[in-house]
């Protein structure tokens, strides 16, 4: 199954609703799994997240694992981490960028969240992941 935007909706409305229940103005995007842009909801948050909610999905997506997973992969790089950040217009590899799977546990896109904490913007990624789980 490609990630469709009824599925992307449904995920999108999820992370809203967790951010909403936070009380958290972030900005959520869902990309497929090529990092193209399917969905976005800016919940009153700054312009500028957008584009980090937009890196961290696409992060996840390109890697196949969590943005804060390849934060961790790249930190212990050393230099060399250096061109992996500024590899695809920049990577962004705190919390907050999440792999969509389907039911067969292929990757099928990513869901991102900014505006947050780390930990906040990864709770609500986690649960538009969920709702689609």
């Amino acid at each position: 199954m490609e990630l469709s935007y009824k599925t992307a909706e449904k995920a999108l409305q999820a992370a809203k609703e967790k951010a909403l229940s936070l009380n958290i103005p972030v900005s959520i995007v869902i990309v497929d799994a090529g990092g193209h842009l399917i969905a976005l909801a800016r919940l009153d948050s700054v312009y500028g997240v957008i584009d980090f909610a937009i890196k961290k999905a696409k992060t996840a997506v390109m890697f196949g694992v969590n943005s804060d997973v390849m934060g961790s992969i790249i930190s212990e790089t050393g230099i060399h981490g250096y061109g992996m950040l500024n590899s695809n217009e920049g990577l962004l590899t705190i919390a907050g960028g999440v792999v969509l799977l389907n039911a067969e546990g292929k990757i099928i896109g990513a869901i991102g969240s900014s505006g947050g904490t780390p930990d906040q913007d990864k709770e609500i990624a986690e649960a538009g992941a969920h709702a689609i789980a």
